[in-house]
């Protein structure tokens, strides 16, 4: 499994990406997670999991990550992508077109699109959802149908969240 893993990752990110990872990236030990993480292309950023467990063990390579956290906010091209671990109700410029990017749930695809149903962007950007792979932020938008205009179908109709 964590063979077909890190090729999917790395058939998908280069190593001058950017990847957010949105916790629970092994079970392993800090020497086993070092290992696993030396194979991964990127410049990784960690949103700690509740398995991530290898952070706060001796041997833990902190210097694998450009950071180590709990929260991020960040508003690439005026869009607001609120990260955590674990998936919220409402979020920080959640009433603003903010997208909230979690894993934690281990959930199919179906989930996603249930999500974006009920009007939500939210995405869990977990493996589980997205064919054992990273999902890239265009790919996200794309999801959410965010165009030029940097407009949900929502938004553009006058409602927000």
């Amino acid at each position: 499994m964590d063979r077909v893993l890190v090729e999917n990752w790395n058939r998908r990110v280069t190593p001058q990406d950017e990847i957010y990872i949105l916790g629970d990236l092994t079970l392993k030990g800090a020497a086993q997670a070092a290992e696993l993480l030396r194979q991964l292309n990127g410049q990784k950023y960690l949103i700690r999991g509740n398995h991530d467990r290898f952070t706060q063990q001796a041997g833990f390579l902190p210097e694998q990550f450009v950071w180590v956290g709990d929260y991020y906010e960040l508003c690439p091209d005026q869009r607001w992508l609120i990260l955590c671990h674990y998936p919220f109700l409402e979020w920080n410029h959640c009433c603003y077109g903010a997208i909230h990017l979690h894993g934690h749930q281990h959930n199919r695809p179906i989930d996603n699109q249930w999500s974006r149903a009920a009007g939500l962007l939210r995405y869990d950007v977990g493996v589980d959802a997205n064919g054992f792979a990273p999902v890239s932020l265009p790919e996200i938008l794309a999801f959410f149908e965010i165009g030029e205009d940097n407009q949900s179908p929502w938004e553009r109709n006058g409602y927000s969240q």
